[in-house]
């Protein structure tokens, strides 16, 4: 991790430190992949758009985005699009002037102008009403808006990231979301893997979170029980790095002993954990089967090829002697799902 995040701090002149401040780290092909892809969104002032599962870290890559750019001695400011009620979704992002409305006592600043010169956080995009999303299209066709009771147009500058746990695609051919609000968002993305597909960020996590607990609390000398790291990595963490960050949290306060075990991840109790219902599989279960059985077969054929890879440490020949594929295939496999071989190279 240390080393790849040096690299992109070279190549982008960027703060090494400032990734493990924010808790972004991972050492895994699939988030190495992330960590670059952020590294070259600093550079750049278009829309992002972050997809990822609930708890994979949305509103930290955003904040690194902001944070890592030239906007990062203005706002970053975060709104959850469920919040905002559609009846004053106008005073929501624009504000208003004093008198706007009966009960306007004073002039408010909305979202937008509060982000003014840095970068504004939507989450959950899908959310938004019908009028909501008419809404933020107009503004973002020229970036003007009127705060309500205001005469005067104004001009923003800054800019625009929105991130989703649902599959906004599906919802655009449904009509749920407006297509060309979509595309105006969607300039630059970032695909969030969910915890379960990076191999090996676990236990790196883990002690992540322990070391930062142990500062906190000033109990140096709590640490994991084996069978407790073994267990979690194959624990399929249907609430991602969220839900890790807070069972080390919970089991760190409730352990009267130094050594910290987790009995749910522990030999036999193992097994009724992971053949528990998967809550990962409920999104699933809205899409036809047809569409269903594609995205599953996707996920397994992009982390079999990250593993292969990993074990052939970048070599192309070799991976694809072990997966019993063609060199060509096997090229062309990668190339679908955008993976890299310089990623897997020690």
């Amino acid at each position: 991790m240390r080393n790849l995040t040096e690299r992109c701090c070279r190549e982008y002149s960027l703060d090494q430190s400032l990734f493990i401040k924010m808790n972004i780290l991972g050492n895994s092909p699939q988030f190495r992949g992330v960590l670059e892809k952020i590294c070259k969104i600093t550079k750049c002032d278009a829309p992002v758009f972050i997809d990822g599962e609930t708890g994979t870290g949305k509103e930290l890559v955003a904040r690194a985005i902001h944070y890592l750019s030239a906007r990062k001695n203005c706002p970053f400011v975060a709104a959850n699009c469920g919040a905002l009620p559609d009846q004053l979704i106008e005073n929501e992002l624009y504000g208003h002037d004093k008198g706007a409305y009966t009960d306007a006592q004073e002039s408010r600043e909305g979202l937008v102008a509060q982000a003014e010169g840095g970068t504004l956080f939507l989450d959950e995009i899908e959310t938004l009403s019908h009028k909501g999303q008419i809404t933020l299209l107009r503004f973002l066709q020229d970036m003007q808006y009127r705060p309500l009771g205001s005469k005067r147009v104004k001009t923003a500058n800054l800019r625009i990231i929105s991130a989703t746990n649902e599959p906004v695609e599906q919802l655009v051919e449904q009509g749920v979301f407006r297509k060309d609000l979509y595309y105006r968002l969607n300039i630059m993305s970032v695909a969030l893997p969910p915890l379960r597909e990076r191999s090996g960020d676990i236990k790196l996590l883990a002690d992540h979170f322990l070391q930062r607990y142990q500062a906190q609390y000033n109990e140096p000398h709590k640490q994991f029980h084996p069978e407790t790291l073994d267990g979690m990595q194959y624990y399929d963490w249907p609430g991602n790095v969220r839900e890790l960050e807070n069972l080390i949290h919970r089991e760190f306060l409730l352990s009267d002993t130094p050594m910290i075990k987790i009995e749910e991840f522990c030999d036999g109790n193992m097994e009724r954990r992971t053949n528990s219902n998967d809550r990962r599989h409920k999104k699933l279960f809205r899409q036809s089967l047809k569409d269903a059985k594609a995205k599953i077969i996707s996920e397994f054929e992009a982390d079999y090829l990250s593993h292969v890879m990993l074990q052939a440490q970048g070599n192309i020949s070799e991976a694809a002697r072990i997966a019993g594929k063609e060199r060509r295939t096997f090229s062309r496999l990668l190339d679908k799902y955008t993976i890299e071989k310089s990623h897997f190279k020690s």
